[in-house]
Order: C-alpha cells, then sequence, then structure tokens
C-alpha cells in the first residue's frame, strides 16, 4: 500500500489544521499560554481586530482547547477570562517545535526573541521525537509511515 492509495478524508493533521492552522489561533495560543487571559489584553498583544479575536476565541472554546472563566471587577459588568485547558496543553509540544523550527530558520542576528527554558536548571526546551519504546531522538529515515486502523483506501487514478 503506497501513501497515494491512502484517503486524506480523515486524516488528523487535517482535522488539527482546520482547529488552530490559522495563523491568529496559534498567535492567540500562544499568548494564552504565556499567561494572557484577557480578550483586550490579547487584541493588544496580538493586534488584531475585536471581530477576528472574538471568532477565535469562539473557536478555540468550541473546539475545547481553551475555556472561559467569568470574573467580574468592581463597577464592570461580568466577563470572561480565557484559559488553556489540558486539551490546549497537549499542543505545547507543537508550539515548542515551531518556535524551535523559527528560532533556527527566521531568527534575528541577536537571537531569539524569547526562550523557553527548564525552571529547574534553566536550560531552553527542545521538541524531539522518540518513539513510545523510549529510543530517540529520530531522525526523519528512521521513522516509518504506515496506513493505520481508520485507514481508509482509494484508487490513484480516480482523484
Amino acid at each position: 500500500m503506497t501513501w497515494l492509495q491512502i484517503s486524506t478524508e480523515n486524516c488528523t493533521i487535517q482535522r488539527t489544521l482546520d482547529l488552530v492552522g490559522e495563523k491568529w489561533s496559534l498567535l492567540v495560543l500562544r499568548d494564552a499560554m504565556n499567561g494572557v487571559r484577557r480578550f483586550d489584553d490579547f487584541r493588544r498583544h496580538v493586534g488584531l481586530s475585536e471581530s477576528v479575536l472574538a471568532d477565535r476565541l469562539r473557536k478555540l472554546v468550541e473546539a475545547g482547547i481553551m475555556r472561559t472563566v467569568p470574573y467580574n471587577e468592581p463597577g464592570s459588568r461580568t466577563r470572561n477570562e480565557y484559559r488553556v485547558t489540558r486539551k490546549g496543553w497537549d499542543l505545547w509540544p507543537a508550539m515548542i517545535a515551531l518556535k524551535q523550527w523559527g528560532d533556527r530558520y527566521e531568527a534575528d542576528a541577536e537571537g531569539t526573541p524569547m526562550e523557553v527554558t527548564h525552571a529547574e536548571c534553566g536550560e531552553p526546551v527542545q521538541a524531539v521525537v522518540t518513539c513510545t519504546a523510549g529510543h530517540g531522538p529520530l531522525i526523519p529515515p528512521e521513522a516509518r509511515t504506515r496506513p493505520g486502523p481508520a485507514a481508509r483506501y482509494v484508487d490513484p487514478a480516480a482523484r
């Protein structure tokens, strides 16, 4: 079975990108992972319009990646803060991998604008690919792709 004989209709990468693949969604999630909670703070820091931000936050909440927590400041109406859920935090390794790639290929000559370090020892963190048996770090030639249990086969000539 070749890759071209496997349907991409139920591809989990595609489904993930449908939820978080839009640039603004990832930037909102980046800020939330770094402690931003309130709408106006997201708007100012990420730099997007209220309508786009509201749409992205709504989609992230609907997907279960973020949740709302009501708060009330004296003299103001009740509003929502946005918090990353367990499902959202499970995207943290992907965010670290994107940062790692960006640091390598897109950073300013002076270096990176943000460092993520291990709280205990202070060394930089990195995304590493391993197998479930603990072998790694792995490089692409050491991995194989094969059809999974939900694979749907198609005739590549029929496309």
